[in-house]
């Protein structure tokens, strides 16, 4: 069995969320809370709720995603640096972070607010993965049978974040999401800026295919 960073990080996430499910006391030590890192400088709750998830479901389908896409990513940054195991563990542990920015600047005031999960971290991977692989097919759960190029699978997920952001009955961290994905952009860009020229070269001839 070839060894993967990738099912490293399901492996822990999945032990420190199963330790939680039973153990509010931990959970509550290490969800994130924009009150309590603004003014108590609980600064490892910035990372440490991403290995923490509400439910089995909400565990369950973080890292199935991360299991779909992270062995890809992980193998592109490994067979691109000698650092790539390094510069892939960091992006996800940075992707976990920069999914918090929206919350702590609109909850930062709220001691009621907390947040869970790798959602964030997920976003960043799927959509560095996009834009590697902007014309490879994603489906979308919701409609099943449907297969899209990645890049207009994006747009779709983006606007359908930012939709959902704006309902107040939604219990989910849209912003988180959002922030996550766009976070997964920029750094694969700034990783090697010839990923973004070749996603433009890409996705210009899957609409020359159409003339």
């Amino acid at each position: 069995m070839t060894f993967s960073y990738t099912i490293i990080l399901i492996i822990i996430t999945c032990i420190i969320s199963f330790i939680t499910f039973n153990n509010e006391e931990i959970k509550s030590n290490l969800l994130f809370s924009p009150y309590q890192y603004v003014n108590y400088k609980k600064w490892w709750i910035l990372i440490s709720h991403g290995f923490i998830h509400a439910d089995f479901l909400h565990l369950f389908f973080n890292m199935y995603v991360l299991y779909i896409f992270g062995p890809t990513l992980e193998f592109y940054f490994i067979n691109s640096s000698e650092l790539g195991a390094f510069y892939y563990i960091g992006f996800y542990l940075l992707g976990i972070i920069f999914s918090t920015l929206p919350s702590i600047l609109k909850h930062k005031n709220n001691p009621s607010y907390n947040s869970l999960g790798a959602s964030g971290a997920v976003s960043s991977v799927v959509f560095a993965y996009i834009i590697i692989y902007p014309l490879r097919e994603l489906g979308l759960i919701l409609i099943p049978g449907l297969f899209l190029p990645g890049f207009i699978f994006g747009i779709i997920y983006l606007l359908a974040e930012h939709y959902l952001s704006k309902k107040q009955y939604s219990n989910i961290a849209h912003d988180a999401h959002i922030s996550g994905s766009l976070f997964g952009v920029f750094f694969i860009v700034i990783y090697d800026f010839n990923n973004l020229l070749i996603f433009f070269q890409k996705t210009l001839f899957y609409f020359q295919t159409f003339r």
